[in-house]
């Protein structure tokens, strides 16, 4: 049997270990997965994303499955899957299963759903983001390869935040939005999720591209693009910042700014006036009334169907009139024409994805208050023919991810992709990165074995601060063993290489247990690989995670 079959065989068992609720709606039978791979044949040119898995948002078509929107009423099984998806298997990829979201797309927070609320990967405590709950959870758990999820008010750009991953909301009308149930249905996007930048834009180009049979798809404009060195890059004002008491978000995203300022960017402060005053237009406005427009037939007909807080948003769109809309799009083209004066200063926009992380019990206090909290940096965006890149920029001090999002004009999903990976350190394709904490650092007895692989290194840098860091018993020579921990962790100081990937192999094979090699997630939010160990041998290692590292903990034995 193929490798991959063994891969797929391998997601199909992490879903069981992990459980399927909340974070699934409805799976694709394993055996049904693996006779898809099977029927592709032999991996070619002609299927670029070869066995690849991949979680649909559960308002996305996929054939003879139920598409239910997070709604067990409102479930029907469609006999062809959405564009975007056909496009997707047609290159090979494998779809895993519907996933879990905010009923009907309605909402950031991930909570409303009769199916279960979804957490953050980081801490079950604190909630997912939505609407595309399941769909983000798949890929930070490490569940697929990559998900599809929609994006109305920034429900493809906040989960991914909360779970430290990325978050590509595509220019409106690139991705077919034929086959998905409508939110808004002049603002609906699909959007990508994935763990790396690379392959969210390997999806993006297989699965953009113009379609005849959705009236809001559009023909490819022209792509924006910007200097490599020199960009400019728009932050607010610090009046128009809002962080709603979260001081570590605060800190996390000064640090960003200072990271791509270091990598050739200029940061220029603008008006963030027109863009706020858009994002209050999408729920407090008319368009509330495109979401009862989508359902208005089934609501008529079910009426004790929604969710109580989603009822609670749509229901009220029946008292809006038309003369409300057609005010609301005065407004909305006055503040457009406004934020164009703002773009002739910048290339691209940076902000935090999301001001705050909520616990569900706080979600469950406020929950239409928070929501619109989530919804300060993201609602504008479809209302202004906007792209989006939210990416990690970090970890709070109460250990759930922070991430910050590039927004540019329409047609600059490239560019901002471009951006984003040269904000990051540079490792080259062919390479792994690979973090190390013990004795292949710099000047210790094992870093021959890097050198002599042909790896060079990156950086120096931390680990998020979720880690213990532990003196192993009896290894010769002396090792450490890092463990990933919710609780009474700190950042702990490593190296990441660069090792070839032709050499990857052989040099993970020499790792002699208990130590092996997993991924770990860096300060900056980024996940490498990196040295772990089998947790039997901890129990008679020495802590040694106060030090904040093992030079730390070598020098103090000297």
């Amino acid at each position: 049997m193929h490798a991959t079959a063994d891969a797929i065989r391998a997601t199909y068992r992490r879903i069981r270990e992990m459980g399927e609720k909340p974070v699934w709606i409805h799976l694709v039978p394993e055996e049904e997965s693996l006779a898809r791979l099977e029927a592709l044949g032999p991996p070619s040119d002609a299927y670029p994303l070869y066995g690849m898995t991949f979680a649909i948002k559960d308002n996305i078509d996929l054939a003879d499955v139920p598409t239910t929107a997070g709604c067990p009423e409102f479930s029907f099984v469609p006999e062809r899957s959405a564009t975007v998806v056909e496009k997707l298997m047609a290159a090979g990829a494998i779809p895993v299963g519907k996933t879990n979201l905010d009923q009907f797309a309605t909402g950031l927070v991930g909570t409303r759903s009769p199916y279960g609320a979804c957490s953050s990967v980081f801490d079950n405590r604190y909630i997912s983001g939505g609407s595309s709950s399941g769909s983000a959870v798949a890929v930070a758990a490490g569940l697929v390869d990559f998900a599809l999820g929609t994006d109305t008010a920034g429900s493809g750009r906040i989960p991914a935040s909360f779970n430290n991953i990325i978050g590509l909301k595509p220019t409106k009308g690139a991705l077919s939005t034929s086959g998905v149930v409508p939110a808004c249905r002049t603002l609906d996007c699909v959007s990508i999720f994935a763990d790396d930048l690379a392959t969210a834009a390997r999806i993006l180009e297989i699965a953009e591209g113009y379609d005849h049979d959705d009236p809001y798809s559009r023909p490819t404009g022209q792509k924006k693009a910007w200097r490599e060195s020199g960009f400019r890059f728009g932050v607010p004002a610090d009046d128009m910042l809002q962080f709603f008491g979260d001081d570590s978000a605060r800190k996390l995203y000064k640090d960003a700014i200072c990271r791509f300022e270091k990598k050739g960017g200029k940061a220029v402060v603008f008006d963030f006036t027109p863009f706020r005053d858009a994002a209050q237009l999408l729920y407090s406005g008319p368009w509330v009334a495109e979401r009862l427009a989508a359902i208005k037939d089934f609501v008529a007909d079910h009426p004790n169907a929604l969710h109580p807080v989603t009822a609670k948003i749509i229901l009220k769109a029946g008292s809006i009139s038309a003369v409300d809309a057609f005010n609301a799009t005065y407004k909305l083209a006055d503040l457009a024409r406004r934020a164009e004066r703002e773009w002739k200063r910048m290339d691209f926009m940076l902000l935090p994805t999301a001001g705050a992380a909520y616990t569900h019990e706080e979600v469950a206090a406020e929950p239409l208050a928070l929501n619109t909290n989530l919804g300060y940096y993201t609602n504008f965006v479809n209302l202004l023919d906007l792209a989006a890149l939210a990416i990690p920029a970090g970890m709070r001090s109460n250990g759930i991810p922070f991430g910050v999002t590039l927004i540019g004009p329409a047609w600059s999903d490239e560019a901002l992709l471009n951006t984003a990976a040269r904000s990051q350190p540079y490792c080259p394709d062919g390479y792994v990165p690979l973090a190390v904490c013990g004795a292949h650092l710099t000047g210790q007895p094992l870093n021959h074995q890097l050198t002599s692989a042909g790896a060079f290194l990156i950086e120096a840098c931390q680990t998020s601060p979720n880690y213990k860091l532990y003196a192993l018993a009896g290894t010769v020579p002396p090792k450490p063993g890092l463990e990933f921990t919710l609780s009474g962790g700190a950042a702990i100081d490593i190296e990441v290489w660069a090792v070839p990937a032709s050499t990857f192999g052989n040099f993970v094979a020499a790792v002699p247990p208990p130590l092996a090699i997993g991924t770990c997630t860096l300060a900056s939010g980024r996940k490498v690989k990196s040295f772990v160990c089998e947790p039997w041998v901890l129990e008679d290692a020495t802590e040694i995670t106060s030090l904040g590292g093992w030079r730390q903990y070598l020098s103090r034995r000297a």
